[in-house]
């Protein structure tokens, strides 16, 4: 499987337009940062499916998921687009197909449709969403792929299950990509999440360190040989905080960026942070077992330094 590499474009969800006046500015720093990404030659851009700023909601922008994929759709000719991850509950599952199908047409057809659980219950409370506990809300995702891979593929659909049901839904036009856009469902959770990627992706998305990280693979191979699916087809892919400098020197003066807090240690553990050469390193690592696709965030926002470096002295060694 070819290794894919990629940033999210900077939306105000930790914080990182704050220094910018002005909604409009913040807006024009992230359609150049997507600009330049794609200029740099990198394969996707991806968006959070969030309301309210991290690590606590602060009154600052942060611009809707779709909304922004649609806008920077037409700025972009061909880097792909997607979302780390779209939160099922927030929206009707068909009337997300009709979302997600719109914006692969319009984009030529460039869509990755990510797709999890949810977790972040101070936005679901404050928009007013029901927060059932994490085993329904994953059932809702579950049934959230059913309907929308229905939708992009048969011409009128039915579906009665636990949360939805539907009556003849259409959804035209169709997403042009065939069989169907790449389906990336992002969570690590071992007894549920991972065996609807079992059954249902094209792609996965968890985190962790390298030990975390194998372990994880290792119980979705055993949910693949449960459901009878090949594990080799599902790409593996890693979503970590990135930040890079060229010397030694530059990164101990910056210290831990971890919008969490976390001390430097912890952070540079569990993300790509270095030099080019120790950024390529930690990668490798995680190519090594078995994950292909690379999509930071690059945690000097609204600076590009980290971008480019990602792009120039990172990316080419591991392609």
């Amino acid at each position: 499987m070819s290794r894919t590499f990629g940033v999210f474009i900077p939306q105000g969800w930790k914080m990182e337009l704050a220094s910018i006046k002005g909604p409009q500015a913040k807006w024009a720093k992230a359609i150049e940062v997507a600009v330049l990404a794609e200029e740099l030659g990198l394969d996707s851009l991806w968006t959070y499916d969030h309301f309210h700023n991290v690590p606590l909601p602060a009154h600052e922008t942060m611009f809707e998921c779709w909304t922004t994929l649609a806008a920077i759709s037409q700025r972009t000719s061909k880097i792909m687009l997607g979302q780390m991850v779209g939160c099922a509950p927030y929206r009707n599952p068909a009337l997300l197909a009709k979302i997600t199908a719109n914006i692969d047409v319009m984009s030529g057809g460039r869509l990755i449709w990510g797709i999890g659980a949810g977790w972040y219950e101070h936005e679901f409370k404050g928009y007013g969403y029901d927060f059932p506990k994490a085993s329904d809300r994953i059932r809702v995702m579950r049934e959230t792929v059913e309907i929308v891979k229905a939708l992009w593929s048969e011409a009128d659909v039915s579906y009665d299950g636990k949360h939805f049901h539907l009556d003849g839904a259409q959804c035209d036009p169709k997403p042009l990509q065939q069989p169907h856009p790449q389906i990336l469902i992002g969570g690590g959770g071992e007894q549920l999440t991972l065996r609807v990627v079992a059954r249902h992706a094209d792609a996965s998305n968890f985190g962790g360190n390298l030990a975390e990280f194998a372990a994880k693979t290792e119980i979705l191979k055993q949910h693949c040989r449960d459901v009878g699916r090949d594990y080799d087809e599902i790409q593996k892919t890693w979503s970590p905080e990135i930040f890079i400098r060229e010397s030694e020197a530059e990164l101990q003066a910056a210290g831990s960026r971890s919008f969490w807090g976390e001390p430097v240690e912890a952070w540079t553990a569990g993300n790509i942070v270095g030099t080019p050469e120790q950024a390529a390193e930690k990668i490798q690592q995680y190519i090594d077992l078995g994950c292909t696709g690379f999509y930071p965030w690059c945690s000097d926002y609204p600076e590009t330094e980290t971008l480019r470096l990602f792009a120039e002295q990172v990316v080419p060694h591991l392609r």
